[in-house]
């Protein structure tokens, strides 16, 4: 008598299948291995740093204060056990049929659930229940006693606690196969399916990143830049080791005189700007009757291992602003400047102001940090010890296109590392295709000298708020900065944080200012269409206040994009309406947008057509 199955397999066929899929689990994980073995070997040459991120001098100081306050940790342990064993107690009633809810319960340091835990059998079964449950309170106990015990330097104690969600978060129980019910559940459906899929994508993903593991966002098959994403019409009009830089094509008959130039970060490619017509803050200025230009940095590579922070001003963008000029016939532009492109466009205005260079007529800043005295989580990864490291590991003149968004990653790693792990790896899911995310994969490299010098100058010294910077011997500071000036910082950023953004806005003392605050985040409070009809915006003229918290006490709220409010800003400082301008019709037309340098990766195989310098 042979039994069947609900799917209509007999248990020997359903067996048969378990069998072959356990085999190809085994065969891919030896794959998987080698890959990473092999990998590893090619690096064998290189010195690797016991500790890469300098955490040993933060914890050693963190053991030594739990040390110094025996009473306070006694207290915070017996509160823990206490809550421990009145969770468990619950749970077992539960177990027993009562209906008595463990989330019922009020327990000091539990913290809130995340998205992994929306399956309903970590609500549902008393077993999981009380597992995420139990890890709910230990994280939370764990993080709570970094942030409270003791007297710590506050910049360590931000150090510690960064370091210790990562290390909870690495440990929720979702991450593990075996205790995992939605990975179990789907495991027993599929007859370990989901596994030999999600086997095949790490392996995918080793390979796209040559042995080191770049966790897919989005399906990355699903776009191409200059098909359906940076797709605004436009032509290349000049290049050089640097930069190319775009032109967009009018769609009004008149424009405003005066052109807009773009100079977004050079950590990601410009194309957030230019995502898809909906959302391209590019598209929707050329309605509006801007002639809008776009600087579109090279990925570097070897090639790139000279340049500075004082290359990428003078002859990045400083150049770029000479050939707009000459291609439109002004004297003078608006430039607007986007997170690390803001910071060279702020030292740029200084040294503009302090030598009486009038090119630019206004200046916009999106999430841009000039003052970097507390620049946000970032700021924890970078120390001398590691500056030093990461000068040792750059040996080819740049920083890895993955070594950035490892610590982008890093900031939200529950969202972006370990909730892609499993349901990419565990439950065998194809990313859900989102255009966003695929520009956030689109990762670019450093040149190093440009990244050690950044992160020396701005994020540990805070040089030029200190007033301690200079450029071509001229020492410069925010006070330096007289253009008209829109700043936009993002309530919800954890790149560039609005308190800071608001610190560094505040000491543009000579500047005519109007500071923004608008909802969302480092991306979404930029690319914010007005048609989306999403989130808000608050203003305040008023910016005595020593702190964002006292600005926003008396700052006006307004619902929708903020975009509206800057057109009205930016055409007063734009000057008369005159003809439509062809792109090109005086620099010449190279390629068409959005341009050779922005398709570069290095994600992809091997390929001898990486744009070259010069």
């Amino acid at each position: 008598m042979t039994t069947e199955t609900t799917d209509g397999q007999s248990l020997a066929e359903q067996g048969q299948h378990v069998a072959q899929n356990m085999a190809e689990v085994f065969d891919i994980s030896g794959q998987i291995w080698q890959k990473f073995m092999q990998a590893q070997m090619s690096e064998g040459g290189k010195r690797q740093s016991a500790d890469p991120l300098n955490t040993w001098p933060v914890f050693a100081e963190l053991f030594r204060t739990v040390l110094d306050n025996p009473k306070q940790v006694a207290d915070m342990t017996i509160d823990y056990w206490s809550s421990q064993n009145a969770l468990w107690q619950n749970s077992v009633l539960k177990w027993l049929g009562a209906k008595e809810a463990i989330d019922d319960l009020k327990l000091p340091h539990m913290q809130k659930a995340d998205k992994r835990f929306a399956h309903k059998e970590w609500s549902e079964n008393a077993l999981f229940e009380y597992m995420k449950q139990s890890y709910l309170l230990t994280s939370g106990w764990i993080q709570d006693s970094v942030n409270s015990v003791g007297e710590m330097d506050p910049k360590e104690r931000k150090k510690a606690a960064f370091y210790t969600r990562q290390f909870v978060e690495a440990l929720n129980p979702a991450n593990f196969f075996a205790l995992n019910p939605e990975v179990l559940e789907a495991t027993i459906d599929q007859k370990g399916g989901n596994l030999v899929r999600g086997l095949k994508m790490m392996l995918e993903d080793l390979e796209r990143g040559k042995g080191k593991l770049i966790i897919r966002q989005t399906d990355m098959d699903a776009f191409e830049v200059g098909r359906n994403i940076a797709v605004s019409p436009g032509t290349v009009v000049w290049q050089n080791s640097l930069l190319q830089l775009i032109q967009y094509a009018p769609v009004t008959e008149k424009v405003h005189a005066k052109p807009v130039l773009f100079i977004p970060p050079w950590i990601n490619k410009y194309y957030v700007l230019d995502l898809n017509p909906k959302k391209s803050m590019v598209k929707w200025l050329v309605d509006q009757g801007y002639t809008v230009f776009m600087v579109s940095w090279i990925n570097p590579d070897e090639r790139q291992a000279g340049e500075t922070w004082e290359s990428y001003m003078f002859d990045g963008v400083s150049a770029a602003i000479d050939k707009v000029l000459e291609e439109t016939g002004q004297k003078s532009l608006n430039v607007a400047s986007y997170c690390i492109g803001g910071t060279l466009t702020g030292t740029m205005l200084a040294h503009m102001g302090k030598t009486g260079d009038k090119r630019v007529s206004s200046a916009t800043f999106f999430t841009a940090q000039l003052d970097f005295e507390d620049a946000g989580e970032l700021q924890i990864l970078v120390d001398e010890q590691t500056i030093g490291v990461i000068g040792e590991e750059m040996e080819k003149g740049f920083m890895p296109a993955n070594r950035m968004a490892s610590a982008f990653n890093m900031l939200r790693a529950n969202d972006l590392i370990w909730g892609y792990i499993v349901s990419n790896y565990m439950l065998g899911k194809d990313p859900f295709p989102f255009d966003l995310l695929y520009w956030n994969a689109d990762s670019t490299a450093m040149p190093a000298k440009v990244h050690c010098y950044y992160l020396e100058q701005f994020y540990i010294r805070n040089a030029f708020a200190k007033g301690e910077f200079s450029l071509r011997g001229v020492p410069v500071t925010l006070s330096d900065i007289k253009v008209p000036v829109y700043h936009v910082a993002t309530r919800e950023d954890h790149i560039a944080p609005a308190a800071s953004v608001y610190r560094g806005a505040k000491e543009m003392t000579k500047a005519d200012l109007r500071f923004i605050l608008s909802g969302s985040g480092h991306i979404a409070g930029v690319v914010n269409p007005p048609a989306l009809g999403k989130y808000q915006f608050w203003t305040n003229p008023d910016m005595t206040g020593a702190e964002l918290d006292n600005w926003l006490e008396g700052a006006e709220e307004t619902p929708g994009s903020w975009w509206i409010d800057w057109d009205a800003w930016l055409a007063k400082r734009s000057g008369p309406d005159v003809a439509a301008r062809e792109p090109g019709a005086v620099l010449g037309v190279i390629e068409p947008a959005p341009g050779s340098y922005v398709r570069a990766r290095f994600d992809a195989p091997d390929t001898p057509d990486h744009p070259a310098a010069g």
